[in-house]
C-alpha cells in the first residue's frame, strides 16, 4: 500500500524522465486522472490513455521530449501539499511558479485545475504540486 499516491504518481513520471522512457504506466485513481488531464492540457505530456483492468485501472502517459535536444518538457515535478502537512491557498495568494512559466496544480471545489484557471475563476484550494 502506498501512503501518498500523488507523490508516487509524480515520482514514477520523474523516474521515467530520468531514464529517457517514452511511456510510463501509473496505477489509476480519480485525482491522478485529473492531474494527467491538466498536464496534457498545459502541454507537459504528449498524450495519455486510461486502461481499465479488473482492479483500479492504469494510466499510460506518453512523455513529451524535444526532438532536437532530447530534453523533456518537464524539468521538475515538486510535491507541495503532503499528507502530514496540507498546503492551502486562497485565490489571492495562489503561488506563481517561475513567474508564470510553470504551473501549480490545485485541487479546488470545482475539480483539479491549474493555478491560472483557479485565479481566473477566483477560487482557492489545496496546492498539490509544482510543474515546470
Amino acid at each position: 500500500m502506498v501512503t501518498d499516491p500523488i507523490a508516487d504518481f509524480l515520482t514514477r513520471i520523474r523516474n521515467a524522465i530520468n531514464a529517457n522512457q517514452r511511456i510510463v504506466e501509473v496505477p489509476a485513481s480519480n485525482i491522478k486522472k485529473e492531474m494527467t488531464k491538466v498536464l496534457h492540457d498545459k502541454g507537459f505530456i504528449q498524450n495519455y490513455k486510461f486502461v481499465d483492468d479488473d482492479k483500479q485501472g492504469i494510466i499510460k502517459i506518453a512523455l513529451k521530449y524535444n526532438p532536437q535536444t532530447k530534453q523533456s518538457a518537464i524539468t521538475k515535478l515538486e510535491r507541495i501539499s503532503k499528507p502530514g502537512l496540507r498546503k492551502f491557498a486562497d485565490a489571492d495568494s495562489l503561488p506563481r511558479v517561475l513567474n508564470g512559466l510553470g504551473i501549480a496544480i490545485v485541487s479546488t471545489s470545482r475539480g483539479v485545475i491549474s493555478d491560472k484557471e483557479a485565479r481566473s475563476q477566483h477560487i482557492g484550494g489545496e496546492v498539490l504540486c509544482y510543474v515546470y
